[in-house]
């Protein structure tokens, strides 16, 4: 059984395309992923509650995600929350990932 003390499932749909880069020709995917829980709430109405997560794709993965995945397109991925921080214009920034080690295309476009 994989270890799971840093593991991440999410089910979701890209915010946008995703941007492609290729770093000594190991290519990187990146993009925002909105996960959506829907409740209701004291009064009964219908709450939307929308996360959006950035997600890190790799290699042969990013290869696959760059030919078939776009924006609105749902998916599921499967990897570990990667912490890192770096400083602009003397700030420093802390962002949190979705480092991906699986990913599967759920297919079909959401209504407009």
């Amino acid at each position: 059984m994989k270890s799971m003390r840093n593991s991440v499932h999410l089910i979701g749909r890209l915010g946008k395309d995703p941007e492609i880069k290729t770093f000594n020709e190991r290519k990187r995917a990146t993009f925002s992923l909105a996960t959506t829980d829907t409740y209701k709430n004291q009064k009964g109405e219908k709450v939307e509650d929308t996360q959006w997560h950035n997600v890190v794709i790799w290699g042969k993965l990013a290869g696959i995600v760059e030919k078939y995945v776009k924006k609105g397109d749902e998916i599921a991925v499967e990897g570990k929350l990667v912490h890192r921080s770096y400083e602009s214009n003397g700030d420093k920034k802390f962002v949190t990932e979705v480092d991906v080690n699986d990913l599967l295309m759920l297919g079909g476009k959401k209504d407009k």
